[in-house]
């Protein structure tokens, strides 16, 4: 009777998801519906709502949003597409690639797919369409581009990742940065092809004082990813510790040096800031509660023994890439870290796959999830910033997903992308280590 039940609540709940119910509201209204019905005592949803995101890690994740917003504000973005535009602008396709170069310096300080596609979509779209490259073409490369944004570390879903599966934050964003650079040069590649096909794009001469002279601007840029990046893998920072020194620093940088951002424009940058962490860290604590109940339910035990049955390494690898991306093109990355994660990680670790390297697997495809359908939450964000409908995007977008598809692969299947730089970080470090700054602060709760 209370299996009959469970699946009467599933069915309701997929109802209203299906009608456009936001997905926090589906989650507990979920969780709620499935406690009642196995009779687990509801007190339990206002503690774990608590507890589940009373963590000093997860301080990184406002604060990371922040400095998104400030880069952006301060005028710090548009001097990296710049620096990127003349380092690449002698190539065909050249401006479209800057697109995703600029996407790329982006994601290292901002930690967000949708800011990236966004921030750098409102620059470079207008310039991508009057450098004569196909309008669905120009929106279609912010989306792709915007991809890395939650790879190239800092990465705001690395952060929940971390708090859900106990890993050290640090070690997961150092994890993340040759995919992210693989990710990056694979989009290149595919722009290239499709570009020097079309023979679309203007070509600039390469020139030395050009570059130099953007890369001189574009240092305040350079100094905030060399803040978190290095400060990080160093072990000088937790990642918490850099995102507020990044935060402060362009924050410093927009108000003083740039002088773009205003006093009178501060606090709508932070409330923007604030809503946006408004909605996450819900999501987060309400995700506890739900893998409590899916626990209850066997859950990770029905879906470890139908995929452990598949037999092999291989088999197994790929039938849990294929569920995160099936998941992808319905839902948005940080629920599908919070729903799948804590099923899937287990099982990779129970056929020896690395937990940093299946982090970065499930995390990359969870960002292909992004310019893939019918959900592809960039896509939407392209549209919505160039007014260009979301079908029409479809279509100039398959090479890029195809480009994504082909990374993902290499990354599955060579470990040492993932996993090179945290070793060397963690033989360099000596005792402290690059995740000491907040890896034991998940595993003594």
């Amino acid at each position: 009777m209370d299996a009959l039940l469970v699946i009467l609540v599933t069915l309701a709940i997929t109802v209203l998801f299906v009608l456009g119910v936001p997905i926090i509201l589906i989650i507990g209204l979920w969780t709620a519906g499935v406690s009642l019905v196995i009779d687990f005592t509801l007190s339990n949803i206002g503690v774990t709502l608590f507890e589940g995101v009373n963590f000093y890690g997860l301080l990184a994740l406002p604060l990371f949003i922040l400095t998104g917003d400030f880069i952006n504000a301060s005028g710090i973005a548009k001097k990296l597409t710049d620096f990127a535009y003349s380092a690449l602008g002698w190539l065909r396709g050249s401006l479209a690639m800057a697109t995703i170069g600029a996407c790329g310096l982006f994601a290292a300080i901002s930690g967000s797919n949708s800011a990236t596609t966004a921030a750098i979509g409102s620059i470079m779209y207008p310039e991508l369409k009057k450098g004569g490259y196909d309008e669905n073409f120009a929106a279609a490369t912010s989306a792709a581009g915007g991809t890395v944004g939650i790879i190239i570390p800092p990465s705001i879903v690395f952060i929940i990742y971390g708090f859900l599966m106990h890993l050290s934050i640090s070690d997961l964003f150092i994890g993340g940065l040759l995919p992210g650079i693989l990710m990056v040069m694979a989009m290149m590649a595919a722009c290239w092809g499709v570009c020097t096909f079309k023979k679309w794009g203007q070509l600039i001469e390469f020139d030395i004082r050009r570059i130099a002279r953007d890369t001189v601007g574009a240092y305040l840029g350079f100094i905030a990813i060399f803040i978190i990046i290095f400060g990080i893998y160093s072990g000088t920072f937790s990642p918490t510790e850099a995102a507020g020194i990044t935060a402060g620093y362009c924050l410093f940088s927009g108000l003083f040096i740039t002088r773009q951002l205003k006093w009178k424009n501060l606090p709508a940058v932070i409330m923007r800031s604030g809503q946006i962490t408004g909605l996450l860290a819900p999501l987060i604590a309400i995700s506890i509660v739900m893998q409590q109940v899916l626990s209850l339910l066997g859950a990770r035990e029905f879906v470890s023994e139908m995929i452990s049955g598949l037999g092999g390494y291989y088999p197994v690898l790929f039938a849990c890439m294929a569920f995160v991306l099936a998941a992808g093109t319905f839902l948005e990355s940080v629920p599908n870290t919070i729903i799948l994660a804590p099923i899937l990680a287990p099982i990779a670790a129970g056929i020896g796959v690395d937990p940093i390297h299946f982090a970065v697997i499930f995390l990359v495809g969870d960002a292909i999830g992004f310019i893939t359908p019918p959900y592809g939450l960039n896509l939407y964000v392209a549209s919505g910033i160039t007014g260009i409908p979301y079908f029409r995007l479809l279509k100039f977008v398959m090479p890029y997903l195809l480009a994504l598809l082909i990374a993902w692969m290499f990354i599955a299947l060579i470990p040492e992308l993932s996993t090179y730089l945290v070793e060397l970080g963690v033989q360099g470090a000596g005792v402290k280590g690059t995740g000491a700054g907040e890896a034991g602060s998940f595993g003594q709760q």
